[in-house]
């Protein structure tokens, strides 16, 4: 068990660029000299309270200013760029981070984006357009015959390579043959993550996901692998959950209630969720639920990971348990507001809260 960071970010819509990217890049540079093992950065172009649309140059500056830390695209929406110049950009990347870096693949999700790039998600063209264009990249980086590439949306030629002159294509990733490649899950029985299964790709679970669709996840990775003759590794497994910890579970929950946390889901999340899926039912552990009784309260007690350092780790070690085990534990990123709590909250559960997870896995128990 390893505990990492996911920045979707999450700021309110409107905030200054440069103080939440600066904010935002702080929080890499803490979080390394702590030992969190990875950081994932979102991208979205019309979502104001997401507000990075080019985590790549996010990470290659956040990289210069960290030593260990690995950085990870969450995501980059395929859909949304020309394979061409995305599989040299990444590639770039790969080589600034010196491997330090996982390539995570999606087909984006956010609305605005949709409508803004003229993708119809009725018709799912973004889950074709993901798998047509991750297909063109990954022959890009493996040496690509000389010809036209198409798919539905975007078109590149590979010229004739001149080799007295070095005209070719001829920028392929630092790491052979590519960067560790993850895909993101939601939805319950999730075709993507049997994907990621069958392709040996590193399989993530959003924080918005029940504990009973976090075993669908699973279980669709695991036949996805099964299906090709592999052998999944539970450890490769990343779930996102939203956690804080404090000195006592009362002071947690109280700062919670009245700080960021609680704020990015009653004025964000709770408001922009039903409008791409009608209701709140992504929350909920009993579908029968009211989205009246999707509470900050009901939150605490069923979804985020919110309490003492002994309570959250009692929390990991059930989520671990109840699902059959994983990997990483991605904590989402939101404003530290107050800074030091937040600091605070970091630090006690990498030096807290993990060595009682790690010797309760270790012991079996």
């Amino acid at each position: 068990m390893e505990f990492g960071y996911f920045a979707i970010p999450l700021h309110p819509a409107g905030s200054s660029l440069s103080d939440t990217l600066e904010a935002d890049m702080e929080q890499m540079v803490f979080l390394d000299e702590i030992g969190f093992r990875e950081a994932w950065i979102g991208e979205h172009f019309t979502a104001g309270w997401e507000n990075i649309p080019a985590p790549d140059l996010f990470i290659a500056k956040a990289a210069a200013l960290t030593e260990r830390i690995i950085f990870g695209t969450g995501v980059s929406c395929l859909p949304q760029h020309d394979p061409f110049m995305l599989a040299h950009r990444i590639a770039v990347l790969d080589h600034l981070l010196k491997g330090r870096f996982y390539w995570g693949v999606g087909a984006g999700s956010f609305i605005g984006d949709f409508e803004a790039f003229g993708i119809n998600p009725k018709i799912g063209e973004q889950r074709q357009l993901m798998n047509e264009s991750l297909e063109m990249i990954l022959k890009l980086w493996n040496n690509p015959s000389p010809g036209v590439y198409a798919n539905s949306r975007w078109k590149f030629t590979v010229p004739n390579p001149v080799e007295r002159v070095g005209l070719g294509v001829h920028t392929k990733p630092y790491q052979e043959p590519h960067p560790p490649i993850a895909v993101a899950g939601i939805s319950e029985n999730s075709a993507s993550l049997r994907t990621a299964g069958e392709r040996d790709w590193i399989p993530m679970s959003i924080n918005f996901v029940t504990p009973d669709v976090l075993r669908s996840h699973w279980a669709g990775y695991e036949q996805g692998a099964e299906a090709v003759g592999g052998t999944p590794e539970r450890a490769k497994w990343r779930i996102a959950r939203d956690v804080y910890v404090a000195e006592t579970t009362e002071e947690a929950r109280k700062e919670v209630i009245g700080g960021t946390l609680a704020r990015d889901f009653r004025d964000y999340f709770f408001k922009i969720v039903p409008l791409i899926r009608n209701n709140l039912n992504l929350f909920k552990v009993d579908k029968s639920m009211s989205d009246r009784e999707v509470t900050m309260d009901y939150m605490i007690e069923n979804m985020w990971l919110v309490g003492s350092p002994e309570d959250v780790a009692r929390k990991i070690i059930e989520l671990h348990e109840f699902v059959g085990g994983f990997g990483v534990l991605l904590v989402m990123g939101h404003e530290w507001n107050p800074k030091e709590k937040w600091q605070k909250s970091m630090r006690l559960l990498k030096e807290e809260v993990l060595p009682i997870v790690k010797e309760n896995l270790r012991r079996g128990t």
